[in-house]
């Protein structure tokens, strides 16, 4: 069946599965001491800008989000997050498993506003009885947002200063980071983020990999025994290599794609570039069939609103992710449709015919 259901339904990209069988006889050391893990931590030192980074590969997006907010955060802190923040709406209570209480705040598009943030930590500092509640201590945001959204350069240095402000440290979840800085919309690069928050992760899964998270401290201010507390979390994996494997290789240069872009960059952002131009093929489809947005994204999530009938009509031909009904009319379904480095332009054409 056809799918957009999602950026992660592919093995791997070719050229990271190849580099898997490659170095499949050899030997190595193991939970990530590998020599394939140790070059791809210096390839991705040198993307970020940040020499002195500590890097960890760790085995998924969840696992990553846990972890880094449970080895960040002292008992008793909580973590402010949109309300539609992956955290707060799809790990199944991952972070409060270890202890902190997700605040989840009204998004606007996705997005947790520094307005937002300031009004609520505002309130909570005239709190008289503050202290007898789960005290922030972190923001989380995601980039690009579950809605397909982007945070501008000036709305994470805002984020970043009330942070600052506060005390509060700032993570950001990157499970689809590339398909947000290769987006036109952006006006950030991976170096400018990682001097602006104070960890972050590249995600792997949904950008190219089998499997994997690449954790990122820039300024090698990984908490104390965070290595432990990976392996505590279940997010380490004895055979390190497989995730170090993959992302060697897409922090490594690329060739150009077939779609006619121009090679010179790293194949991460090459094969992220190439499902934002199907994302803007598959945004033309849906308009001229006539269906209407939910909202405007310029990253490889899209959001249509169908007539509930029509919806669960084009399941059938199509796959794509039933998102919920619409707040402003319950008798539409707010639809999701997605693509990856392995949309193609025949599956783009195909969705055309199907529509018509």
């Amino acid at each position: 069946m056809l799918s957009f259901e999602c950026d992660y339904n592919n093995g791997a990209h070719p050229k990271v599965l190849q580099h898997l069988i490659d170095t499949n006889s050899l030997t190595s050391l193991t939970y990530g001491f590998d020599e394939w893990s140790e070059s791809a931590r210096r390839k991705i030192r040198e993307a970020c800008g940040c020499p002195d980074a500590d890097v960890y590969f760790l085995s998924g997006g969840t696992q990553a989000n846990a972890t880094v907010i449970d080895s960040l955060l002292t008992t008793c802190e909580a973590v402010i997050s949109a309300d539609t923040g992956h955290i707060n709406v799809h790990e199944a209570g991952a972070v409060e498993a270890s202890g902190h209480r997700v605040i989840g705040l009204p998004s606007t598009n996705g997005k947790l506003l520094p307005d937002t943030l300031q009004e609520f930590l505002q309130v909570y500092e005239s709190d008289e009885s503050r202290d007898h509640v789960a005290q922030p201590g972190m923001v989380y945001i995601t980039y690009p947002t579950e809605m397909g959204t982007l945070y501008t350069a000036e709305e994470i240095s805002q984020i970043q200063t009330i942070c600052r402000r506060y005390d509060l440290q700032l993570f950001v979840d990157g499970a689809r980071l590339g398909y947000g800085l290769m987006s036109p919309a952006s006006d950030i690069s991976l170096s400018w983020l990682a001097r602006h928050c104070d960890a972050f992760y590249i995600g792997g899964t949904k950008v190219g990999a089998l499997c994997g998270e690449a954790v990122v401290f820039p300024r090698g201010n990984a908490p104390k025994h965070f290595f432990s507390n990976v392996k505590r979390h279940g997010a380490l994996l004895a055979k390190g290599r497989v995730v170090g494997v993959q992302f060697d290789a897409l922090f490594s240069s690329s060739s150009p794609h077939p779609s006619g872009m121009t090679g010179g960059s790293l194949l991460y952002f090459t094969i992220s570039r190439h499902a934002i131009v199907m994302a803007e093929k598959l945004k033309r489809v849906l308009s001229e069939a006539g269906i209407p947005f939910y909202m405007d994204s310029p990253t490889n999530q899209q959001f249509v609103l169908l007539p509930a009938d029509r919806a669960h009509e084009l399941k059938q031909r199509v796959d794509f992710t039933l998102w919920g009904p619409a707040p402003h009319d319950a008798s539409l379904m707010i639809c999701r449709f997605v693509t990856s480095w392995a949309t193609t332009e025949q599956d783009i054409e195909q969705l055309r015919r199907i529509l018509k």
